[in-house]
């Protein structure tokens, strides 16, 4: 079910399911259209949860004006998530998701009891090559169809990449200025971001999950980021950067972190 918080500040949409006593928070990564409008996929991945955890999937927030940082993103996602009154929550963030959950994690310690950071990174370089400015471009200038290929191209292995991008380039031929502006706003949002200043202050126990083949932040940022929390690392060899959608055995593996001892 898709609900929306309130605070005194903005408003934050997000998906709730299942109906177990513990609490799972995701925060996705950077998206073109938002995640929830993709609530039923996400409720079938993520299923498995749904028995003994209740699973919360936020959004960013509705209004992000012309400047919206990383660090701004926690401390929103965080405000969200005390007005839920929701506590000791496991925390799984992919890519731009990941880098906001480094933060939450460092900002409010006591707030999360275990972390999975998926293809992500504890410091980006934008540069001219680099995918998140690649995307930033064809976003200003309005070529959907050469973003959404894009994406798809450096998300996603070679077989699903081939297999997706018709579909995926016709879901979003309906992407509006709006849309697009709000993009930008949070690809550029994550220029200059680093995490390193405060990783110190994550006491949780955390899991890196990356891939060797990631082309978005590079399969050397997953390996960097473990050995900087010195926490427990898994990567994966033939996978895009989204292996959280393509490999079979992923959800099994967050479920072994957060039940283990």
């Amino acid at each position: 079910m898709i609900k929306c918080v309130k605070t005194n500040g903005f408003e934050m949409e997000y998906l709730q399911f299942g109906s177990g006593q513990k609490t799972l928070v995701i925060i996705p990564g950077l998206s073109i259209k938002s995640v929830l409008l993709s609530a039923e996929s996400i409720e079938s991945a993520y299923s498995c949860f749904a028995q003994d955890y209740t699973v919360y999937l936020f959004d960013r927030k509705k209004e992000v004006g012309l400047r919206y940082k990383v660090k701004q993103m926690a401390r929103d996602t965080i405000a969200a998530i005390h007005a839920l009154g929701l506590k000791d929550i496991y925390l799984f963030g992919t890519s731009q998701g990941g880098m906001i959950c480094q933060f939450i994690a460092a900002f409010e310690p006591s707030l999360v009891k275990k972390m999975i950071l998926a293809s992500t990174t504890s410091s980006l370089k934008i540069d001219k090559g680099s995918a998140v400015t690649a995307w930033t471009d064809f976003a200003k200038e309005g070529d959907i169809s050469s973003l959404v290929s894009s994406f798809v191209d450096l998300c996603y292995s070679k077989e699903t990449a081939a297999a997706c991008r018709a579909a995926a380039i016709e879901a979003h031929k309906d992407v509006t200025p709006e849309e697009l502006k709000k993009f930008i706003v949070l690809s550029k949002g994550a220029k200059g971001f680093s995490s390193e200043r405060v990783l110190g202050r994550i006491k949780c126990p955390v899991f890196v999950i990356g891939t060797k083949a990631d082309k978005v932040v590079g399969g050397g940022a997953s390996e960097r980021l473990a050995q900087k929390l010195g926490c427990k690392l898994f990567m994966y060899e033939n996978y895009g950067h989204a292996v959280y959608d393509e490999a079979p055995d992923y959800k099994q593996r967050m479920m072994d972190f957060f039940d283990g001892e």
